[in-house]
């Protein structure tokens, strides 16, 4: 290979089209712009207008409510606690809490609270002092012999 002999790939650029340089290039003019107006200038150019016609985004009715201040949960399967139990890092022995989990490297912050699921399988008996836990989760930690106290709305969302 020699430095002479480079090329880039065949369609790799493309030339420029020089606009505006007399009707004998076909694209004189207007330059391609077509009209007079608003869409002729540089810059500007109207979104959604659909020429006085009712814009869909009117046409469509609004559906759906954004609670104003909703809960941030973390949410912890069952199988990721065994884990950590497993390699010794969360001590079955005291209460898990969201201060365990964080301590533990669970989860990464403490956000509004911990939310419990039941993927996974549990075989250490463990009491669970959570914001929340589904009813599988419950489940598989009574019958691991543990016990589930939720927090519900005692836990105070977090300061955005």
């Amino acid at each position: 290979m020699k430095l002479n002999a480079i090329k880039d790939n065949p369609g790799a650029s493309k030339t420029r089209i020089r606009v505006g340089r007399g009707i004998g290039s076909g694209k004189g003019k207007q330059a391609g712009r077509g009209g007079k107006g608003q869409t002729a200038r540089s810059g500007v150019r109207v979104k959604g207008f659909e020429g006085g016609q009712m814009p869909l985004y009117r046409r469509l009715p609004k559906r759906g409510f954004n609670p104003p201040s909703p809960l941030d949960l973390n949410e912890v399967n069952l199988g990721r606690i065994q884990a950590a139990i497993e390699a010794g890092v969360l001590d079955a022995g005291k209460p898990i809490t969201v201060a365990a989990l964080v301590e533990a490297a669970v989860v990464a912050r403490a956000r509004d609270g911990v939310k419990i699921l039941g993927k996974g399988e549990i075989k250490a008996k463990a009491d669970f002092e959570v914001y929340g836990a589904s009813k599988n989760a419950v489940a598989a930690i009574e019958k691991a012999g543990g016990s589930v106290k939720t927090l519900g709305n005692e836990a105070a969302p977090a300061a955005r």
